[in-house]
Formats: structure tokens, sequence, C-alpha cells
């Protein structure tokens, strides 16, 4: 069953009920184009899409294109078009039905479909196992165990499996709260917050920046919330201080990607240092390998590979796409990270991403933290450009704060502060903010 729809309650028990009774859920983003959404709905082999009506014409549009589907569920008001069943006719007339079945640990559970390294999305293959073995891992770290008396916001798409995993799961397993919110809005949120008394947030860097920006012309109270996480880590120091001074919310950090089950390592925020990702989840190993796919020697920087219970086994349908992203056991991230003393992972880069600089790696991670600490820069990134005499070299888009001035020459100087030479920009431009 493949779920178009938003953070509304059907796509919960379209979700759960396609579990329970032995289905693969694939749920997708909103925002894709039909073509996006005709490739797709072929390669799963959809046999039923729960489409909510605002988004109804676009599987309308594709499904000639696609034969395995047959049938159509429109989630909202009647009336339905031909060919398709309302989702609340269907609900009214199975009252009473029970179509569970035990899943075993390998069934497969969902299909999430995540940008791959070849022109069309790739389907990450999550079994019940996966699933639960992920909650397991949440609910071993005590600062992001929710609790049956917490009233979670969920902001996040339900489509996205760390909403599944960080947030729906384990509210539902611990009897929590959970309000939906079908379009994020800073001042609406935060209006809902006090109004609902949102125990834990859990939203993306981008949000917590909004809500931070927003309380700074009004006086809001969040003292009910107790819990911050963010899908993002590393996360922005100065929101995560923000947040920590203005209301006394202590934010984590989350990192991982639907392979890993959304979440590989966590952070805490206040106090962490540069771009660090924290420790590997519990149940979770992690290497560091380099170009041969040799372990690095400590304090190398490599790609990041992780295997575990919540690990998933593969890609629908793809086995060319397994191999490219599996060592055996080992899924390979593409990130690329050193581990300190502590054994806390620091990111420094993608893989693809490295800047090769007469034969030296720079990582575009590692110089934008540098930039970031100048006190006129509000934004940056960092890319290789082409260069004569050492094969590529480092460029830098910056974007100051308002009313700052600067130069090339001083923020390249700032940067030598703390880089070796080869690592420093040659290029600086400076752009708008967007």
């Amino acid at each position: 069953m493949a779920l178009l729809a938003g953070n509304v309650p059907e796509f919960i028990y379209c979700f759960l009920g396609t579990l329970s009774a032995g289905g693969v859920a694939v749920p997708l983003d909103v925002g894709l184009t039909p073509d996006e959404l005709g490739y797709v709905l072929g390669n799963c082999e959809a046999r039923v899409v729960a489409a909510q009506i605002d988004f109804l014409p676009a599987v309308l549009a594709v499904r000639d294109r696609v034969p395995s589907i047959e049938q159509v569920l429109v989630v909202g008001p009647p009336p339905t078009p031909r060919g398709t069943q309302s989702f609340d006719d269907l609900l009214d007339r199975s009252k009473g039905d029970r179509a569970a079945r035990e899943a075993k640990a390998d069934d497969l559970a969902l299909v999430v479909y995540t940008a791959g390294s070849s022109e069309e999305p790739n389907g990450v293959e999550i079994s019940h196992g996966n699933l639960l073995a992920a909650l397991d891992a949440i609910k071993a770290v005590p600062a992001l165990n929710l609790k049956r008396t917490d009233v979670v916001l969920m902001v996040l798409s339900l489509s996205s499996p760390v909403a599944h995993n960080l947030v729906l799961g384990p509210a539902l397993r611990e009897d929590a709260t959970v309000v939906l919110v079908e379009r994020f809005d800073a001042e609406e949120t935060l209006d809902l917050i006090q109004e609902k008394g949102i125990t834990a947030l859990v939203g993306t860097p981008a949000m917590f920046r909004s809500w931070l920006r927003a309380t700074d012309t009004r006086e809001v109270d969040l003292s009910s919330v107790r819990l911050g996480v963010s899908t993002v880590a590393p996360f922005p120091l100065d929101i995560l201080e923000g947040f920590q001074r203005r209301f006394g919310v202590t934010i984590w950090g989350v990192y991982g990607l639907p392979e890993t089950g959304a979440v590989a390592t966590t952070a805490l925020g206040p106090g962490g240092t540069g771009n660090s990702i924290g420790l590997p989840m519990p149940g979770l190993d992690v290497r560091l390998i380099d170009d041969r796919g040799d372990d690095v020697a400590e304090d190398d920087a490599g790609e990041v590979l992780v295997r575990g219970a919540s690990v998933s086994k593969g890609y629908w349908n793809s086995p060319e796409a397994k191999e490219a992203g599996f060592t055996g056991e080992w899924f390979r991230t593409g990130d690329l990270a050193y581990r300190d003393e502590d054994g806390s992972l620091f990111l420094v880069g993608r893989k693809k991403d490295v800047i090769r600089v007469s034969g030296f790696n720079v990582f575009p991670g590692e110089v934008e933290d540098v930039l970031s600490r100048h006190p006129k820069v509000a934004a940056c990134t960092v890319s290789g450009v082409p260069d004569e005499r050492t094969g590529e070299g480092v460029k830098a888009l910056v974007t100051l704060k308002a009313e700052e001035a600067a130069t090339a020459e001083e923020i390249i100087a700032h940067c030598a502060r703390f880089l070796a030479r080869f690592k420093c920009p040659v290029i600086v431009e400076f752009v708008e903010a967007t």
C-alpha cells in the first residue's frame, strides 16, 4: 500500500493497518512530481494507493501507467472520483473485522524511497525486525525516552522514517499523545505548544531556528517542554545555546539514514564541539574505513559504515544498489568522519565532496566549521574549484551578518589561524542570504 497523505490520522490508520495485515507500506513524500510518483508506484508494484484528496490528481494522472494498482482509496470528503473508493466508507463497512497476523522479524514492513547514486530513487527495505530494533535502541537512551504523560508535536512528515522511529513508534509504545501538524508555521506551532502543553519537540534545525527567531518579538511560555530532539546532527551551536538560555530546553541531535533505522548516533548539543554527531546508538557498530576498505588510523577520517539489527538488508528490486551501498552486513553511508579519544564521531563531509589539493584531502565541513566561527559570518558553504597549480582549490561562499562588512583577505586570514595553508580558501565570494 502506497501512502500519499500529509500528517492526518488516516495516514496512521493505513500505515498501522497495512503492517498488521502483513502488507508492505510505502510512505511517499507529497511533494513528488507525477513523473517521480509514477516511477515509485511502478517500481514498488503498488496494489493499493491511499491518497489524500489534495494529492489525488497526481495519482490519477499516472494510474494508467502502473498496471499493478488495483484500488485507490481517497482520504477526504465525498464525492470521490469514479474508479476510486472513499476511505471513510471502507472503514465504516469493515468495523469489527480483524485481519491482523503475527509478523516475523525478517518480514518486510516498509519500502522507503530515497535518492540514490543513480538517477532514480532506491527503495530501502525495512523489516519488522528493523523497526523493533530501532525502537529498542531509542528506548535504551534515557534522554530520548518518551513517557505516557508526554505530548509530542508531530511537525515532521509522517512519510519520513525518522518520524516513525523517533516519534510515532515510541509514542505509541508508551501510550503517549501525538499532536499532528499538517503544515509547519513557527507562529502557529508556538501557539499550539502552549495550548496543548507540548512536552517534546522533534524537528529539523530550520524549525528550531524559526521558533527561536519568532520568540525574538513575542513572549511565549515553553515551560511545558522537557525534551528537544533535532533530526540532524551536528546541530548549529547558536540555536542550541539560544534554546538553552531562553527556555532551559536541551536539544539532542541524532544522525542517521533510512538504511540505518533513521537513527545511528546521538549527541547532546550544549557542550558539543565542532561537528560532533556523538556516539553510536545501542546495538549498532560503527567503522571508519579508507579507500582500500581498511580501518583508518586513530584521528584519521574515513567513511562511516554502520552495522546492527536496525540496519536495512538492501534495496527493493535493485541488487546493483545493494552492491554499491553495502559491504557484507555493513551499510556504507558515504559520509566521512573521524573519532576522538572518547569515541565521539565528528563529521567532516561527504566522500564524493572531498577536495583534493596537491594530493591532500580537504573536507568541506572542516573549513565550513572554521568559517562559521568568524564573528561576521552568518552562513557559508565550501566546494572545490579547478586549480592549475594544485589540481583543486577551496572556494567559499559566505553570507555576512546584517550590517557587517568584510573582505576576502580578512576571511582567508581568519582561516589561516586554524587551518593548514592548503585547506584555506583561495576564492571567497560574498552572497546575499536567500
